[in-house]
Formats: C-alpha cells, structure tokens, sequence
C-alpha cells in the first residue's frame, strides 16, 4: 500500500509524492469533495490540481463521480486501473463519502489501494476519508452538505485504509476556524481515538512496498 497523505495540495516536499509514483504517468484526480461549490469554484478547483500535478510529469485527468453514479464496485474498478495514481483534493469529507458510495468507488479504490496496485494521494478531505470514522470532522465540515447536494443521509464510516484520524490545517495560518481545528484534536486525545493532527505543509507517506 502506498499512500501520500498531506494537510493541504503537495506538502513541503512534492518529492515525497514521486518517489511513491514515479512520473510519467496518468493520474485520475478526483474532486468530488468540491461538488457543493459553485461551479465556478468548482472548475477552479480542478484545474488548480491540474496545475500543480503537471509540471511533476504527471497527466492528469479528472474522474467526476458524478458520471459513475450507480455504477457496480467492479465497474468503478475497471475505471480506477487505468491509474497508477488517484488524486483526491479537498473539500467537504462527507460530501466526498457519499460520492465514493454512490460511484461504487469506495469498495473499488479500497481494494486497489491496499494490494498495492494504484498509489493514492490526498489532502484535507482528500485524507480524512481514509480514517475508519468520520466522526467529529462535522465540527469542521458541514455534514448537510451532503443530504442537499446528493440526496443521501451522511455516511460516518470511512475508508479505513489507515487506524487513526487525520485533522488537517492545524495551526495553520490562513485557514478558517483554527479554534474548532484544535478542539477537534483535544476531543480525539480525550476520546482514545488514534489521530494525527498535520500543519500545512506536513505529509503522511506509507509505502509498504
């Protein structure tokens, strides 16, 4: 399993990005978690990724969950393949889960992930889908998000491709509600529940290679 986990875009060090998927390549970025956006800003969002992934050697492309609703998780999988990196971007976690869910893409990038097939990259959302829970990331994300812009009730179980919770932006400048990012880490600490609260510019890599 190789994963590349950061609070925000590249991290501190692209580099540690490469050395897990050594361009070149295609990667399917995923922006899903924007979806509750205006289009406008949506669009940006993809194509800033673009942007940033490019000049590392890599060909991006977008895989829009919207265009895989109700397909099978061996559907989803057959699309994922073609990868050899996903790129999953910020935004609203739950909106981002139900979008897996809906797509069939949960079970699928799960399954290609942990035999080591594809490599994932994320960041904020992006990696806080990863954790097996979702809970307490509403007091950061709203989770009504996702009832209005995709029809379905939140879902509270994540990924679980790692055993801790991740709480992005943590003492970052620049970044909304810095309070609510630290109650959330103190919350986990008091709970027991396994996290790692990451700065800007911070990155999880895994390589189990």
């Amino acid at each position: 399993m190789r994963l590349f986990l950061s609070s925000y875009r590249l991290g501190g060090d692209p580099r540690l990005l490469t050395a897990l998927c050594p361009p070149p390549c295609a990667v399917g970025v995923i922006g899903n978690a924007a979806d509750s956006w205006p289009s406008a800003a949506r669009e940006w969002a993809i194509r800033s990724e673009f942007e940033a992934l490019a000049p590392l050697g890599y060909q991006p492309e977008e895989i829009d969950l919207r265009s895989l609703a109700g397909c099978t998780s061996s559907e989803a999988h057959n699309r994922l393949q073609r990868y050899p990196l996903i790129w999953v971007r910020g935004g609203n976690t739950f909106v981002l889960r139900a979008r897996l869910a809906q797509s069939g893409t949960d079970a699928a990038l799960s399954s290609l992930v942990s035999s080591g097939k594809i490599t994932y990259g994320g960041y904020s959302a992006g990696a806080c889908v990863l954790a097996p829970s979702l809970a307490g990331l509403d007091t950061l994300d709203d989770p009504d998000e996702c009832t209005r812009v995709c029809g379905v009730e939140p879902i509270w179980r994540g990924l679980g491709l790692i055993d801790f919770a991740i709480v992005p932006h943590y003492q970052s400048p620049g970044h909304e509600s810095p309070d609510a990012i630290s109650a959330l880490v103190e919350r986990y600490e008091r709970g027991g529940v396994p996290c790692r609260a990451l700065r800007d510019g911070e990155v999880i890599t895994v390589n189990d290679d």
